[in-house]
């Protein structure tokens, strides 16, 4: 499990990452979200020991990093698919990572066949495309078989098989127990792998919660309800705390009512109901909603997420 505990990160007059206290905890898959220059990397960065805190505290299973004997046994990341030496091919890359990190060189034909790269296992990794550096990234953080990963933006340069390829062995490895913290600025791809997301905005935590928590949570939810009595259950809806909006087809939307009352309650009226439906905001509305007071146009973003929304119901 990860635990950051009041971290603070200051560079000059700017203060990076202010107050931060969350935990990453094992058998999940946690998203890491913000705007850009929320200060998710220089997190990251502190956790791997690559940045210095100005304050406060960050564990990996209860050690600091830099307590941990032989850290690629215990964690991987990958922060900067780029950052090998563009004349090394994967399998000397690899290899060396191996033996500095005290790893059975075995491991290398291992991780680049669990990524998919053994077919060019020979070529220089600087020919390579961003999609394949991701792949030859990630196959150096499974390296150790560690219990704790890191991704940075994995599914960068990654085509649509990879991109469900990365999304599957993320879940994999959650499954098995691991601490699996993932950053991403695709929403989408959040919503179909994360379990849980940490929102940061400005340097500060904004949410930490389940997504389908955030996104039931988000002003953007509403419940659907189709009936032919659609005036007259609207306006009673309205007198009992609904903000109730007439669609063009007839239908009604309905926030700050839950689906169940709705539907007890026109049960008992005898007005007939022909749908009753739950719309959950998408992570991105919620995402959009729940960091606008950290965006530079905080209408623009609101106004999105809205329309993100309505799109989605549609």
């Amino acid at each position: 499990m990860i635990e950051v505990r009041e971290l603070v990160k200051t560079f000059g007059g700017t203060t990076a990452v202010d107050g931060l206290s969350f935990d990453v905890r094992p058998g999940v898959v946690t998203g890491f979200l913000g705007p850009n220059g929320a200060g998710k990397s220089t997190t990251m960065r502190m956790v791997l020991g690559l940045d210095r805190p100005s304050r406060g505290t960050v564990t990996i299973g209860g050690r600091s990093y830099a307590d941990i004997p032989a850290p690629p046994r215990e964690i991987g990341a990958v922060l900067d698919a780029k950052a090998v030496h563009s004349g090394r091919s994967a399998h000397a890359h690899l290899k060396w990572m191996a033996q500095a990190g005290g790893i059975p060189v075995r491991r290398v034909d291992e991780v680049l066949d669990q990524v998919g790269l053994t077919a060019v296992a020979g070529r220089r990794a600087g020919d390579f495309s961003l999609g394949m550096s991701q792949r030859l990234g990630i196959a150096g953080a499974l390296l150790g078989d560690p219990a704790t990963l890191l991704f940075d933006e994995p599914v960068n340069g990654l085509d649509p098989e990879g991109i469900q390829w990365i999304r599957t062995l993320m879940r994999e490895l959650a499954a098995e127990g691991r601490t699996v913290f993932v950053s991403s600025h695709l929403m989408n791809e959040m919503e179909e792998t994360a379990d849980h997301v940490l929102v940061i905005g400005r340097g500060k935590l904004i949410a930490d919660l389940p997504i389908t928590e955030l996104t039931s949570r988000s002003a953007h939810a509403h419940v659907r309800v189709r009936t032919p009595e659609a005036a007259r259950l609207g306006g009673l809806l309205g007198e009992h705390g609904g903000r109730v909006r007439r669609e063009p087809d007839g239908d009604l939307v309905v926030t700050g009512l839950a689906a169940p009352w709705i539907g007890d309650f026109a049960l008992a009226q005898r007005i007939p109901v022909h749908e009753l439906t739950t719309v959950r905001a998408s992570l991105e509305a919620a995402f959009l909603e729940l960091t606008a007071g950290s965006a530079q146009y905080s209408a623009e973003v609101a106004e999105t997420a809205r329309a993100l929304t309505e799109e989605g119901s549609r």
